[in-house]
């Protein structure tokens, strides 16, 4: 059931950097379609370049609240001052006239001449209209500059109610993409914009649903139905094969089609265990990788002796948090896929430590036949091989062993790293959450 690391392919150096395998993100991306250049955000571009946020729609809209209210009280303040200043203009004080022999003391001043009184007034009154305007401008600044601020306060407030279902929905996609098809959004609320995206969104998760479903239980009841008929030829060829009186002709002939029989009942357990590690696990139990690690070399071990292959390994305490059963099945894939695809006299070393931050490691390392570099983002395909690889021996496989590693990683929202050896062979690195 293991799916062979390519080693038909010619021979030639091996990509120095390790091919990342890009796992079942536990996320969604933000936007699918980021092919496009001109849809792509930098942190240095446009109006947030001197930011290091990233520009929510609830900000822009905060900002455009904000800006256009913003805008409005200086266009406002600016009418309000000409209308202010128009009016002290039009407003002119009596005209004041001087008798003969009278003299009047402004600020200190004696007047005694029609002319300089006149001078005088006119400066008072234009001296009075600035010092109003500009207390007027002053507070009218100052109350523009609070009532901005409060302005911006209620705008993000009112933008994330506004935006509140929409981040509902975000939140519900990440879940289903994260676990299962079977949440949905369920939006209350008016008919609007967002009620019918939120409906939209809830028909199209039903129809994936249903198809999912559909395929899975289309694999699984086909693998079923094929195990009887293969385990009924399993047992009339050993019964054949068990007659003293066969021919040597009709022992060879039982023997090859027992192996054929091996190879398409392991090919039937793969494609059930593959239909069931495809969605996200719903329950977790604690599982120390160290101790699945372990179990999986005990199963190997008379393999690795009969290939000639030694088993390392390098075992430290790596919790994680996942199924025992598949996460065993990871350590067994890949150690015998390191064994089966190796040279007699080889190595195969495995290893688990903890990771900071939390969870488990598994690396597992095999010497083996070099493997091109561009071939390393494809050996998790399913029945993926390279040309001159022999798809008739059922000791090697069927094909499907890596395909399942990536499942059962993805399924725990975990990561695989592959990386070809200069000497020959593969490293694999395996982190589960």
């Amino acid at each position: 059931m293991t799916t062979p690391p390519l080693p038909g392919g010619a021979p030639g150096t091996p990509a120095p950097g390790p091919h990342q395998v890009p796992p079942r993100p536990t996320h969604p991306p933000r936007r699918p379609d980021r092919d496009r250049a001109d849809d792509t955000y930098h942190p240095g571009d446009g109006l947030f370049a001197w930011l290091s946020l990233r520009p929510t729609i609830r900000i822009r809209l905060t900002l455009l609240y904000g800006g256009m209210f913003l805008m409005a009280g200086v266009v406002l303040l600016l009418l309000m001052y000409y209308f202010v200043r128009s009016a002290f203009d039009q407003a002119q004080l009596p005209h004041l006239t001087l008798g003969r022999g009278v003299t009047i003391i402004v600020n200190g001043q004696e007047i005694s001449d029609q002319a300089t009184l006149d001078r005088v007034m006119n400066a008072l009154q234009e001296g009075n209209s600035n010092q109003a305007l500009s207390t007027l401008l002053r507070r009218a600044l100052t109350a523009l500059v609070f009532l901005a601020v409060i302005a911006f306060a209620v705008g993000y407030a009112m933008a994330g109610r506004v935006l509140h279902p929409l981040g509902r929905i975000t939140r519900t996609a990440r879940e289903v993409a994260g676990s299962d098809l079977h949440r949905r959004i369920d939006l209350d609320g008016p008919d609007d914009e967002l009620k019918e995206l939120a409906d939209t969104f809830d028909e199209m998760l039903e129809r994936l649903d249903r198809a999912f479903d559909s395929q899975r239980r289309f694999v699984a009841n086909a693998s079923h139905e094929l195990r009887t008929p293969l385990a009924i030829n399993r047992t009339l060829l050993e019964v054949q094969l068990a007659d003293p009186e066969a021919s040597p002709d009709l022992q060879q002939l039982g023997k090859t089609l027992l192996a054929t029989n091996e190879r398409s009942e392991q090919l039937v357990e793969g494609l059930l265990l593959l239909a069931r590690s495809e969605n996200e696990l719903t329950e977790r139990r604690p599982v120390d990788l160290a101790e699945v690690a372990q179990r999986a070399m005990e199963q190997t071990r008379a393999e690795a002796a009969n290939r000639e292959v030694e088993l390392r390994s390098r075992l430290a305490p790596a919790p994680a948090h996942g199924n025992g059963v598949l996460l065993e099945r990871i350590a067994l894939n890949l150690l015998q896929n390191g064994t089966r695809y190796n040279s007699p006299g080889g190595w195969v070393e495995i290893a688990t430590s903890a990771v900071r931050g939390g969870g488990g490691e598994l690396v597992v390392s095999n010497t083996g036949p070099v493997v091109p570099g561009y071939e390393l983002e494809h050996i998790f395909e399913p029945f993926r091989r390279l040309k001159g690889t022999d798809r008739t021996r059922s000791d090697k496989g069927v094909g499907l062993g890596l395909s399942i590693v990536r499942s059962v990683v993805r399924a725990h929202g975990g990561a695989i790293e592959v990386t070809a050896r200069p000497g020959g062979g593969l490293r694999i690195q395996v982190r589960i959450p």
